[in-house]
This record gives C-alpha cells, structure tokens and sequence, in this order.
C-alpha cells in the first residue's frame, strides 16, 4: 500500500473513534451542560491549538512539505488558539465571550477547510512522511478539533433556550 494511500486512509478513519466517543459520551456531557460551560469545555480544548506552531519549527517536518501548506495550518491554528483562549478569558463579559466563541469556531473550522483543500492542491498525501512529528496531527486531533466545531455550531443555532445560551445573552 502507498504511503498516500495510508494517509488517506488514516485522514478518513481519525473521524470514526472520535465520532463514536460524541456520540457515545462527549455529546450526552454537552447537552447536559449550561451552554457557558459547554462553550467553556470545547474553548479549553481548542485553546492548545496554538501546538500548530510546530509546523514552522525545522527539523520537526520535514524539508519537502509545501512551505504554503505548513505555514497556513501553523497560523491559522495559533489564531484559533489565542482566540479560544480569549473567550476563556471574556467568560464574565458576555457579549465578548460569545463574540470570541463565534470567532474561534469560525476561524478554526475555515483553518480546518483550507488546510483540507490545500493539503490536497498541493499534492499533500504523496508527501505524508513529511509530516514528521506532526503526523498524528490530522490523524488524531484534527479529527476531534472538527468535530467539537461542529457540536459548538449546532450549540450555538439551536440552544434550548436555557440560561446562559447565546439567545439570551443578547
């Protein structure tokens, strides 16, 4: 089997466990939470994306990865980092940390997107031992990061009306 195979492989199967423990225990959790402290959970997780960094550090990737590709990804989770972090930081300040909530989720599902799209213009799985280190990345935490977007998307359209939701905030 190819290594661009393997990769393609692993890319689509990182969803399945992490889709399972939603499903099975991190959804439950969510729902059963305050919308705050749902948003709160999810922002901590996102929070430690500013680990993408290490996509710009030499000798953790190796020199054939798409610099295009390694530096976007590295921003673009460090935006979503910081931000994340900022909405842990505003909770007490209600219009800012829905502002952040609404921020970070955006900018970290598009990251997620166009790191996607680029990593497939650019002819990423051929190229996948590349990667490194931060290989398990998109294997493992990708997969998580864009799910818990998506939970927080659907959090945030359709609240249940409970106190602390985002209808009511504003």
């Amino acid at each position: 089997m190819s290594p661009a195979t393997v990769f393609q492989i692993h890319l689509v199967l990182g969803y399945v466990p992490w889709l399972l423990w939603l499903r099975t225990y991190g959804w439950p959790w969510l729902k059963s939470m305050d919308q705050v402290e749902a948003h709160r959970a999810i922002a901590t997780l996102h929070s430690f994306r500013f680990f993408g960094l290490v996509f710009l550090v030499p000798g953790v990737i190796g020199p054939q990865l798409p610099t295009g590709f390694a530096t976007f990804a590295a921003y673009g989770d460090f935006a979503t980092g910081l931000l994340a972090m900022l909405a842990l930081l505003t909770v007490r300040i209600r219009p800012m940390f829905w502002l952040f909530v609404i921020a970070f989720n955006l900018v970290g599902a598009a990251d997620i997107l166009i790191d996607y799209y680029h990593g497939n213009q650019l002819g990423l799985a051929p190229l996948a031992g590349e990667l490194g280190a931060t290989y398990a990345i998109p294997i493992i935490y990708v997969p998580l990061l864009m799910i818990t977007h998506v939970a927080a998307f659907y959090l945030l359209m359709y609240s249940r009306g409970r106190e602390g939701s985002v209808a009511m905030a504003a």
